[in-house]
């Protein structure tokens, strides 16, 4: 498995942005699909966006299209997720997850886990 770790959650006025990173250890983060969810209080841990191994396809939910952005850097085993015109509803805890499985966007199906940032936006 791979040890993920999340930075640049935060507190953010409504319409602000946040770029958040997950660094991955070990030299086999090429190939994952790495993804990001989020989980609000009293609320189910839901996909937020995905990322395939090169780094040339991405899917997201209809949440945050358009508005988040996903990419990776293979070279510094890092995934990120650029987040953009945020809104209160976007408050929650998000992690970076690993899979072997490109297309998935259930939690079941990724099995690797960081311990996740808080991001809070403020309205």
């Amino acid at each position: 498995q791979v040890q993920l770790v999340e930075s640049g959650g935060g507190l953010v006025q409504a319409g602000g942005s946040l770029r958040l990173s997950c660094a991955a250890s070990g030299r086999t983060f090429s190939s994952y699909v790495m993804g990001w969810f989020r989980q609000a209080p009293a609320k189910e841990r839901e996909f937020v966006a995905a990322i395939n191994r090169s780094g040339s396809s991405t899917y997201y939910a209809d949440s945050v299209k358009g508005r988040f952005t996903i990419s990776r850097d293979n070279a510094k085993n890092t995934v990120y997720l650029q987040m953009n015109s945020l809104k209160p509803e976007d408050t929650a805890v998000y992690y970076c997850a690993a899979t072997y499985l490109y297309g998935r966007s259930l939690p079941a199906d990724f099995g690797s886990w960081g311990q996740g940032t808080q991001v809070t936006v403020s309205s």
